[in-house]
């Protein structure tokens, strides 16, 4: 059972903090799906505080969601404190996240991210005062080190401990390699060795079976899932029955996809409109009909619609002739 703070999860499956990724349309579809946590994507002290409406509606949570993790980030104490008080205090969201970790130059040049990573000393004083300022339980996402020469991860992991810090969330990568080669999950084994608090590895996990491997390796109180979710929270689901049961459910149908894709659409409209959505949809159908049978024709065509409708005919469409094919597969066996 992951606990964080007061905070009971009913599974250890956490939906990591995707950016451009993680609204509540997407968050909804993962808590159904079975995720025992879902985190929101990452907000700016200083859009919170300059009242930008963009951020401000992400800080939208649904009931339905949460448990809930809102994440903020910035690299000035008293704005990061501030911020992080309007989260305590006019949100819905149960727990604060904190990001250590996001590895894009426009976020670490503000001295923010990332780039905590090199100063275990800054990241007990920014914890702290956060911790001090806010009742919501405080947690950390953070990337094992900025690059091979400088990895901390312990020490950082043990300043957000002393900090008063509930939780960690470790990505088995430095900054450096963004997200490219592998991931060190013995990192995070030395993570969860040091500290009391939980710890939540990330990094790699493409299956249930890769979520399991890093539980039982690493001794992690849970296994956070990002990029093998997109297009894909049946991962979430089947991963959550295999923890419990041992038990593989099978791969959903292109049909299924589909359908459930439609609903994630249908949701993002309710959110933003229906041209917004539609061409904000349109990186994950191309993932929702990854690895299918003409799916970059598919994709084509999307890319050329903003309505609704005219989405859901290509859809259709294209389902129906994977299911013909299928169907011809069939008669000749």
């Amino acid at each position: 059972m992951l606990k964080i703070g007061d905070v009971t999860m009913k599974n250890p499956v956490v939906l990591a903090p995707m950016a451009g990724v993680c609204n509540p349309a997407f968050r909804l579809i993962a808590k159904e799906f079975g995720a025992g946590l879902v985190c929101a994507e990452m907000v700016s002290d200083k859009a919170i505080l300059y009242k930008n409406e963009k951020s401000l509606q992400m800080l939208y949570v649904d009931e339905r969601e949460k448990p809930l993790s809102l994440q903020i980030f910035g690299g000035d104490k008293k704005t990061l404190v501030e911020a992080a008080k309007v989260v305590d205090q006019q949100t819905n969201a149960d727990i604060i996240d904190i990001n250590m970790g996001c590895p894009v130059p426009k976020i670490t040049k503000c001295d923010a991210g990332a780039k905590w990573l090199l100063d275990p000393n800054k990241i007990y004083e920014m914890v702290a005062a956060v911790v001090d300022a806010v009742q919501k339980p405080v947690t950390v996402k953070m990337r094992m080190g900025w690059d091979g020469e400088h990895i901390y991860a312990v020490n950082n992991a043990l300043a957000v401990e002393r900090a008063g810090g509930k939780a960690v969330a470790v990505h088995g990568r430095t900054r450096v390699q963004m997200y490219e080669g592998t991931a060190d999950w013995d990192i995070i084994r030395q993570v969860k060795e040091a500290v009391n608090i939980p710890v939540i590895g990330n990094g790699d996990v493409k299956d249930p079976q890769g979520a399991k491997r890093l539980l039982e390796t690493t001794g992690a109180d849970g296994v956070m899932i990002g990029r093998a979710a997109l297009g894909n929270p049946w991962m979430l689901y089947r991963t959550v029955q295999y923890l419990e049961t041992g038990q593989l459910s099978p791969e959903p149908t292109p049909r299924e996809k589909i359908n459930v894709c439609m609903i994630h659409l249908d949701r993002l409209i309710d959110l933003k409109g229906e041209r917004v959505a539609v061409r904000e949809m349109r990186k994950h159908i191309a993932w929702y009909v990854k690895g299918m049978h003409g799916a970059s024709k598919v994709k084509d065509q999307i890319n050329q619609f903003e309505s609704r409708e005219k989405v859901k005919e290509v859809l259709e469409s294209f389902v129906a002739e994977i299911e013909a094919r299928q169907g011809e597969e069939t008669l000749v066996r």
